[in-house]
């Protein structure tokens, strides 16, 4: 049977791309160099299928369309925010293992939006670029979106019950697949308001502090108040956090590195996820 043999989550910042310069040397390193990290686990882990869950900016799906989750069951291409040196393309997709854990949730009370052909932006685009194109492979993902960019949020709680769903999902799928799971997106960032540009490192840490411990209830304990006053309206993306954390089973983790680069934005932290037995 497919199962899940490593976690991470990890920034998805297009302002990286937009505006290399925005960063310090030191900073621009430590964060490519965490990148690099992972992307070594990835390969060391000998991984043949990843799940990104990333989320809708309100560019996939516009105002007249929000669907709380949605999974990639056929072909996948982005990102259609096109960025510098990151070009829409087709990216390798897994739609069986994607159809099957749509399948598994509509008989288990998760009914999926399913993408058949789902166009992706830079919080799935991003990760595969710089987390599983090093490894030298055409991992073939499945790609998930949490409705974490506006309003309304998917809700913290129902974001960690769709990992474990995930997680069961993937066990029971009729192959041999080692899967990674990354939660795509965050930390502290503020999207389009008067306070864009500003980061919150004890938030951000606090956070990754919780990743770390594997801690479901400080989890699900932050509201959604709190983490817009503290974190900014792209805080809110950290549901991507809670559903990798479950779907590997809140073994804990380790913190891999944290940059607080206000001229990306944002609170940029890296984490590793361990896996339960």
């Amino acid at each position: 049977m497919a199962r899940i043999v490593g976690g991470f989550v990890a920034p998805h910042n297009p302002v990286m791309y937009f505006n290399p310069e925005g960063a310090s040397k030191q900073q621009s390193d430590a964060c490519y160099a965490a990148y690099g990290i992972m992307a070594d686990r990835i390969k060391e882990l000998e991984v043949d299928a990843a799940i990104v869950i990333g989320c809708d900016h309100y560019i996939l799906f516009g105002t007249e369309c929000l669907p709380p989750y949605v999974i990639s069951t056929g072909e996948i291409e982005g990102p259609v925010d096109q960025l510098p040196g990151l070009k829409r393309k087709p990216l390798a997709s897994h739609g069986a293992l994607g159809e099957h854990i749509a399948k598994v949730g509509r008989e288990t009370g998760f009914d999926w939006t399913v993408g058949r052909a789902l166009n992706v932006d830079h919080s799935v685009a991003v990760p595969h670029h710089l987390m599983l194109e090093p490894t030298g492979k055409d991992i073939p993902i499945v790609a998930v979106m949490l409705a974490c960019g506006v309003d309304p949020y998917l809700p913290m709680k129902r974001a960690w019950d769709l990992g474990e769903h995930i997680a069961e999902a993937v066990a029971s799928f009729p192959g041999d697949e080692r899967v990674v799971v990354i939660g795509s997106g965050g930390i502290s960032h503020h999207v389009g308001d008067e306070r864009m540009g500003e980061v919150n490192p004890a938030f951000d840490r606090k956070v990754l502090d919780i990743v770390a411990r594997g801690d479901k209830a400080a989890m699900l304990a932050l509201t959604d108040e709190e983490i817009l006053r503290d974190g900014g309206n792209g805080a809110m993306e950290i549901r991507t956090y809670a559903c990798a954390m479950a779907a590997t089973r809140a073994a804990g983790g380790r913190v891999i590195g944290y940059e607080p680069v206000a001229g990306w934005v944002t609170g940029m932290g890296f984490a590793e996820l361990e896996v339960a037995a």
